[in-house]
């Protein structure tokens, strides 16, 4: 590495190159914390933080989590900061979650200087080794020398192809030492070449297959959303009179008011949905990884389809389901090249056959309202909130994982895509007050609902405060509080004979809590306290945490049972 004179104007120290690489790639806000490793980044810092807004959150998970919900939101790179060591280790939920859900992030964390490498040093960590197997590409930089291009590739990687969380582990030495930057370096990432268009030959299949199937079905997955391809999905769907199935990470790619749309498949799907995989001729996976969760038992997964996967990662395309015709390529394009080779076609008795099984089945899955007077359902909530939320203008939905998360799915209409953002991948309890945090960055003029268990928002609610420091007003928390870890003691009730083993949860008074840290907090015990609740969330400018308390054992239905076929639903409470 070549030194330079500080007194040379054209030098720079590695850490102001870092900031305006970061500039150069057009970021606008990161989430992060300090600490020694990374100081030298944090210094420079300084001289761009009319350019380059800086969150001070709570714990290094949140960070990674608040980067995540704004690359969701915005569809633009999400980027984070720690320190080496612990601080650069409790990024790797977050990291993880990133990369199970195709979200693009970069990750910059400080390291020991280069001398210390491999000496155990204080705070020393690999966590280039560490990060490997969770993200598209892991860097140490040693060489300031090098960080121009590091920078360029990263963004390049982290947002094309299949998108992924990419981390720039860079030496306190390599942030120290002054260099003459080259702005215009030639990346180097060879093999590396994502495919966009897809290929002709099979595309062309693909259509044969859709114009001759008697009852076709589409599955849009994430990749719907991450392209924009809802509107290229929405043209085919109408074009050839195929209904349309939403993946969890696809809610909102396919408007759930539409004829054609069904709703969501899987483990927690509608029996309509599912029944629809098992019996279609015909099935397009658009931008779906087919994970367990959908599909059940894989060998028993729609056994009468011919199935086409359009897919922008190739290694997910007979990963797990066979598959007749395999497209590797951007969905949206995908799908506008088929849609031109295809005639207008109608499937008028398949999709009558469907709304039947839907007729059939949906009363028994539906949550009716309970009077005013009655101990409040969590349906209450999600009925509430759903009237509110297509009256009251633009709006995001952050959930954390478990019960409330499958009945936000179910229960909201989801209408627009990016409108959901949730963990689906990793699973991730604690994702949702973080994640909302960045999601109201990325849309300051939108309402941005919470929905959160009691278990998951113990995990991460310390991020309220950072809400507040950062004056955010546009987020809005429902705790649904059951007082337990609500989809394990499912399944310990329904599975393991009412063992309750590890899943009674006790908590604060999350009002008085909210309160504690500056926002408004209400308790809500019965159903008609519901949507005065929300109305008065609604016309407070300012943050609330309104705390739910539920009838503690109410489970989520439809379900699939582990191991089981997508085919072998329960539709409702056993009886005891």
């Amino acid at each position: 590495m070549t030194q330079h004179s500080p007194h040379d104007p054209a030098s720079r120290t590695g850490a102001q190159i870092m900031c305006e690489a970061l500039v150069r790639e057009g970021v606008e806000v990161m989430f992060g914390i300090p600490g020694g490793a990374i100081m030298p980044f944090y210094h420079a810092m300084w001289e761009y933080r009319d350019r380059l807004r800086h969150v001070l959150c709570r714990h290094e998970q949140g960070a990674g989590h608040a980067a995540e919900g704004y690359a969701r939101a915005s569809g633009r790179v999400g980027v984070c900061v720690a320190t080496s060591g612990p601080g650069a280790t409790n990024l790797v939920t977050p990291i993880a979650d990133a990369f199970m859900d195709s979200t693009p992030m970069v990750i910059l964390t400080g390291q020991v200087g280069s001398h210390l490498l491999g000496t155990d040093a204080f705070q020393e960590t690999d966590f280039t080794g560490i990060t490997i197997p969770i993200t598209k590409h892991s860097y140490l930089v040693t060489d300031a020398a090098e960080l121009p291009r590091v920078f360029r590739e990263a963004f390049y990687l982290a947002s094309s192809g299949r998108r992924g969380p990419v981390v720039i582990d860079v030496t306190k030495d390599a942030q120290q030492a002054r260099v003459i930057p080259d702005w215009e370096p030639e990346m180097e990432l060879p093999g590396y070449a994502p495919r966009a268009d897809g290929e002709s030959r099979s595309i062309a299949q693909a259509a044969r297959l859709l114009t001759n199937a008697q009852r076709p079905l589409i599955m849009a997955g994430n990749g719907v959303i991450m392209s924009g391809a809802h509107g290229a999905l929405l043209a085919l769907a109408e074009r050839t009179g195929t209904p349309v199935v939403t993946t969890l990470h696809g809610l909102g790619a396919f408007p759930d008011d539409h004829p054609l749309a069904l709703g969501m498949p899987g483990m927690h799907g509608w029996v309509h949905a599912n029944r629809a995989i098992q019996e279609c001729d015909v099935l397009v996976n658009v931008g779906g990884r087919f994970d367990d969760r959908v599909t059940g038992k894989a060998s028993t997964f729609a056994p009468r389809a011919r199935v086409i996967h359009i897919d922008i990662d190739p290694s997910e395309i007979g990963k797990l389901i066979p598959v007749t015709v395999g497209i590797v390529g951007d969905a949206r394009r995908v799908l506008e090249a088929m849609t031109r080779l295809i005639p207008e076609r109608r499937h008028d008795a398949w999709v009558a056959h469907i709304r039947e099984m839907q007729a059939t089945h949906q009363p028994r899955q539906a949550y009716m309202r309970r009077p005013d007077t009655s101990a409040l359902m969590p349906h209450d909530v999600f009925d509430g909130l759903n009237a509110a939320l297509h009256a009251r203008g633009p709006y995001r939905v952050v959930t954390d994982v478990g019960q409330h998360q499958m009945w936000t799915a179910q229960l909201l209409d989801w209408r627009r895509p990016r409108t959901l953002i949730t963990s689906g991948g990793a699973g991730t309890m604690g994702f949702a007050v973080p994640a909302a945090l960045g999601a109201a960055i990325a849309a300051p003029d939108e309402t941005i609902w919470v929905v959160v268990g009691d278990g998951g928002f113990q995990m991460t609610n310390q991020e309220i405060a950072t809400i507040r420091q950062e004056g955010i007003t546009n987020i809005k928390i429902a705790v649904v509080n059951n007082g337990y870890l609500g989809m394990v003691r499912q399944w310990q009730e329904l599975f393991e004979q009412r063992r309750y083993s590890g899943t009674p949860l006790s908590g604060p008074d999350f009002a008085k809590l909210a309160e504690a840290y500056g926002a408004m907090g209400l308790t809500v015990t019965h159903a008609g306290q519901v949507d005065d609740a929300i109305d008065t969330a609604y016309a407070t400018p300012d943050v609330v945490v309104i705390d739910f308390r539920v009838e503690r054992e109410v489970n989520v239905f439809p379900m699939v049972p582990q191991g089981k076929s997508i085919g072998e639903m329960i539709t409702d409470q056993p009886a005891a």
